[in-house]
This record gives structure tokens, sequence and C-alpha cells, in this order.
């Protein structure tokens, strides 16, 4: 996912978009130890997907304090 969609949505949809991916790397952790997880670039994958919607909602959050 690029940081301009991320831009893109509004607040409550990067909420949700958080929880989606919370629940998909509990999922992936859970694969990767029963030896299940297939594709093990996925699980890179969610957690720079957090971090970018994390790092991006901080920055509003800054943003709408500093002004």
């Amino acid at each position: 996912m690029k940081s301009s969609d991320i831009r893109a949505k509004t607040a409550d949809e990067l909420q949700q978009q958080i929880d989606d991916l919370a629940k998909e790397a509990f999922n992936l952790r859970f694969q990767r130890a029963s030896g299940q997880l297939e594709n093990t670039a996925r699980v890179r994958q969610v957690r720079r997907d957090l971090a970018r919607i994390k790092t991006i909602l901080g920055e509003r959050s800054r943003a709408a304090a500093a002004s």
C-alpha cells in the first residue's frame, strides 16, 4: 500500500484498516508458528502497512494539535 493511498482515506477508514491488518497479523503469526504459512513475505508487508498507517495518523494528529 502506498502512502498516497493512505493519505486519501479518512481517519475512520484508516482505523478500520488498522483493525483488519492487526487481525491479519495475528493470524499470520499463528500460521507461521504452526508451519502453515506459505507466503512469508506477507508478514513483513502487513507490519509495514500498519506502521505506515499509524505514522500518517500520528502526523495528522500532530498537525491538528499545532493549528
